[in-house]
């Protein structure tokens, strides 16, 4: 056992210390052996994404992510169920922009696909603005609240009422019921600014977090935590970071300068501008720690924000070798981190590193059997053999 010197959170849902390791396919393009290089060995279409899955899938990680944007790829409910007869074990994180889908609809197209894949299904809310509009933030957080408050009521109970500020609806639900017992999908959720973390606080299930230093990392989690309680709530946290591991440091730090070795900052500034999020307070927040780095871009040990030269979104990866990497994860997991969506370029490459010289040395788990989301039977719905 690891000891670990770091704040402890006791306010989250799930007390025992264990981990959910997920991984991370690219459906919106960018896996490469070098940042700021288009690949096109490794374009982002349907058979490279699903080799991806298949290969996390076959190494035990539990869960996916399933990113979404507008830019070229694959987006993510066909992807999802093009793969969910494939795959054996893992999970599908798939994201979903509240307000791209009808509400009821978008309740029916995740129930079908909990269906197919047994339960394996796992929802990131995204809250953002649909492509091609500028949109209040105010409004965006009220629009994100009633489509989840439309989900969870479809999957939970009778009927579908809601009389809101955007969405009035009343229908019967019985034909959206999901696979998952007890509430239905956990929903994952990320965003630093006051709105969204209330709306993650109030609704969602795993507060889904960028890379930080540990000082951040606690300070965001006790926020939530707050926010939750207010509302009688506990939730779970989760952190999306890449990562380098080789046997030793020394490789680890050699395959980061090489990652950047062909990037300039043009370059790099041109590939973060194609996101959605690409000015989000998140991202920028990332901008932001990466300046307090040192001339390599380490801000903390092993923690190296040099991704984000080249990448909107998540902008640091954990470098070093096996012993470093499992004592900044054991760390995390002290503080009370419960789920890991973890990546690395080029992906299946990372992801094979990670399972061999890591994974095993975890306690991985699946959060939603934790929390008796997933049956051990398969359950009554109507779209099993339960009564309409």
């Amino acid at each position: 056992m690891f000891k670990s010197d770091v704040p402890r959170l006791s306010t989250m849902r799930t007390h025992e210390r264990v981990c959910e390791v997920g991984w991370f396919a690219d459906l919106c393009g960018g896996d490469t052996d070098r940042l700021g290089k288009l690949d096109p060995s490794r374009r982002s279409n349907y058979e490279h994404c699903r080799d991806i899955v298949l290969t996390a899938d076959s190494l035990g990680y539990k869960n996916i992510l399933l990113p979404t944007s507008y830019m070229l790829g694959q987006e993510v409910l066909p992807f999802a169920a093009a793969i969910a007869s494939q795959i054996q074990q893992i999970s599908l994180l798939t994201a979903i922009r509240t307000g791209e889908i009808h509400p009821p609809m978008l309740a029916r197209h995740l129930s079908t696909l909990d269906h197919l894949l047994q339960g394996r299904l796992t929802v990131n809310i995204i809250n953002s603005e649909l492509p091609g509009l500028v949109e209040d933030s105010e409004y965006r957080y009220q629009r994100c609240k009633e489509v989840i408050e439309i989900l969870q009521q479809a999957w939970t109970q009778e009927r579908i009422e809601l009389q809101g500020q955007i969405y009035r609806f009343s229908l019967p639900s019985y034909p959206v019921k999901p696979y998952q017992q007890h509430g239905g999908p956990l929903l994952y959720f990320g965003g630093i600014s006051p709105g969204s973390r209330e709306v993650c606080a109030q609704y969602c299930d795993v507060f889904l977090m960028w890379p930080d230093t540990e000082e951040g990392l606690f300070e965001s989690m006790q926020d939530l935590s707050k926010r939750a309680a207010t509302y009688g709530r506990c939730i779970d946290f989760g952190l999306r970071i890449h990562v380098i591991v080789r046997e030793t440091e020394e490789e680890a730090r050699l395959w980061a300068k090489t990652l950047i070795s062909e990037l300039d900052a043009s370059r790099g500034a041109q590939l973060k501008s194609r996101a959605q999020d690409s000015r989000s307070v998140g991202v920028l927040k990332q901008d932001a720690l990466r300046s307090l780095g040192d001339e390599d871009d380490y801000i903390e040990n092993n923690l190296w924000m040099g991704i984000g030269r080249a990448r909107s979104g998540c902008g640091a990866a954990l470098v070093g070798n096996p012993s470093q990497i499992l004592e900044r994860l054991h760390r995390y997991m002290d503080m009370g981190i419960r789920a890991f969506i973890l990546s690395g370029y080029p992906l299946i490459e990372e992801c094979h590193y990670f399972a061999k010289l890591v994974l095993p040395h975890l306690p991985n788990v699946r959060l939603a059997e934790l929390q008796g989301r997933l049956p051990k039977l398969q359950p009554m719905t109507p779209l099993t053999t339960g009564e309409i």
